[in-house]
């Protein structure tokens, strides 16, 4: 079938009104962005701002260790990744069985994301970084990087198993039924139909807090880890300027963009299958 002139008078005006859309979003982003760069550029104190953050020749000499460095950070964020969606599985799947005998584990999985919701990360990194070695206990790693894994396990885990939780909760009960229904066991229904469409329903949450978590890889700073925040605060108490904290956090913003990108992707893209116009 080949469409309409009405339809094709819709689509004609559909992508005029999209070029007239785009074009006025980037004349305003231009405006904005060039008076907010006059405006900073012209102020008193611009120069010294400049030559404390924004010192080319200071970046390009700390530029490589940020570098060499920043990539603990992400060798971090890929294990801690692993660890995280291990712990919050287990976690979110013990806090909705309903098996009476689980009780005491249901207890400790509760108490658990309460307390690390609750508390800091930063602060579950002192106690893990400092209180863990302060023990002696056989068996124990000491290496700071499994240190830092650790914490952060622990912090994410919690927020990551709620997000799972309410993924698997909001499952309609009739998915439940259908996988009873031909057999399968709980366990398997579960593993086969409620959790795929649960982490497919909650992934846009779950990949904003694996945002997070690559930024709190710079928490593990404060225990000793030499990443690319800790190369970043050596500089500057070496030169006493602070563009080094700048080109860090650029490599940061590099890192998680495109994360967040995808993030915004997937919620487009559920909001569009759930009113149907996707298959």
């Amino acid at each position: 079938m080949s469409p309409s002139d009405r339809q094709l008078e819709r689509e004609r005006y559909r992508r005029l009104r999209a070029r007239r859309r785009g074009a006025v979003a980037v004349v305003s982003t231009l405006v904005v962005l060039g008076g907010a760069a006059i405006v900073i550029t012209q102020s008193p104190g611009w120069p010294r701002v400049q030559q404390t953050y924004f010192d080319p020749a200071a970046a390009r000499d700390i530029f490589p260790e940020v570098a060499k460095a920043f990539w603990l950070n992400i060798r971090l964020f890929l294990v801690a990744e692993v660890f995280i969606l291990v712990v919050a599985v287990t976690v979110a799947i013990i806090r909705v069985v309903p098996a009476p005998a689980l009780a005491p584990i249901k207890l400790l999985a509760t108490v658990y994301t309460d307390v690390f919701r609750g508390t800091p990360t930063i602060l579950v990194v002192f106690l893990v970084g400092f209180g863990v070695p302060a023990l002696d206990l056989a068996g124990m790693p000491t290496s700071l990087f499994w240190l830092g894994v650790i914490a952060l396990t622990l912090s994410y885990g919690a927020y990551v198993a709620e997000v799972l939780r309410a993924g698997i909760l909001s499952i309609h009960p009739t998915q439940w039924a259908s996988g009873r229904a031909v057999g399968l066991s709980y366990g398997q229904t579960m593993r086969s139909v409620v959790l795929p469409q649960a982490v497919r329903r909650v992934a846009p949450p779950l990949l904003n807090d694996f945002v997070s978590l690559q930024k709190d890889t710079a928490l593990l700073s404060t225990i000793g880890l030499v990443e690319a925040l800790r190369v970043a605060q050596i500089d500057s108490g070496r030169t006493f300027a602070f563009t080094g904290y700048v080109v860090a956090a650029a490599f940061f913003i590099v890192a998680t963009i495109p994360l967040a990108r995808f993030t915004d992707y997937l919620t487009v893209r559920s909001l569009r299958r759930e009113n149907g116009l996707v298959t």
